[in-house]
């Protein structure tokens, strides 16, 4: 198989949540480009028509499912458009997350509650029915986590984020226990880690930390529009088929 082959998206379909804007949408983007019909997914219907659009300039096929993943039971009506309209899924992407500001000692418990709801269990209820519905009876998948190089280490008072850094570690080792569980299946589950990438989520942090991060970031920048394409692109091709259970940090550096 050439590397052309290996690299090869077209005909294949992505599901990707939080894909209306940010790194979501930037990966569905690159998919789309090399000939993947994607379905996005995210809670405002508004911002879903507008990358939509955005989409099909670009020429990419593109489904919009609206719903908000924290409301599990939602969640086989959302897989059943996806498999209605596609045939299947044959990468999804859990990029969907939300985070919480606050000190851990008067960290609201709803708030906490709300992080863990979407980015640890939505990502299990979601890939679970994905799985067991498209990925395990054909005895083939790519499934890409959404974790942050927030899940790598510990910050200091400037960053008080305990219950979206706990869900970023916990991201890590779901994809590693998954990775082994499933690859019986030939099922490649696998991480990225970005770190600052200017969007809507990390727009006011940046504001107060943001020189400061990239002052200690080896390449001196944040994350571009381009960044993440790549790798997100790497992990859904076969040029990724022995790779399972790892992580990438898409941070300039800042990690090391």
């Amino acid at each position: 198989m050439s590397v052309k082959e290996l690299f090869d998206l077209s005909g294949k379909t992505a599901l990707i949540t939080g894909g209306s804007r940010g790194l979501g949408l930037q990966i569905a983007e690159a998919f789309g480009e090399l000939g993947v019909k994607v379905a996005i997914t995210a809670r405002k219907q508004g911002e879903l028509a507008e990358a939509a659009a955005r989409l099909s300039k670009q020429g990419v096929e593109t489904l919009t499912i609206a719903g908000d993943l924290s409301k599990f039971e939602t969640i086989p009506a959302m897989v059943d458009k996806a498999v209605e309209r596609y045939g299947t899924i044959d990468i999804l992407v859990n990029n969907a997350g939300t985070t919480w500001g606050a000190p851990a000692e008067e960290h609201p418990p709803e708030a906490w509650h709300k992080v863990m709801n979407l980015n640890v269990s939505a990502m299990f209820f979601l890939t679970q029915e994905v799985g067991r519905r498209c990925m395990i009876p054909r005895r083939k998948g790519k499934i890409i986590n959404m974790s942050s190089v927030a899940g790598l280490r510990a910050h200091g008072s400037g960053m008080a984020t305990i219950a979206y850094n706990t869900s970023k570690a916990a991201v890590l080792q779901f994809t590693r226990a998954l990775a082994a569980e499933w690859g019986k299946y030939d099922i490649n589950v696998n991480a990225l880690c970005p770190g600052f990438f200017p969007s809507k989520m990390s727009r006011g942090l940046l504001e107060v930390i943001g020189d400061d991060v990239i002052a200690h970031t080896p390449l001196g920048r944040l994350g571009g529009d381009e960044d993440l394409k790549g790798i997100a692109v790497f992990f859904a091709s076969e040029a990724s088929r022995h790779v399972t259970g790892q992580y990438i940090a898409i941070d300039g550096g800042a990690s090391l």
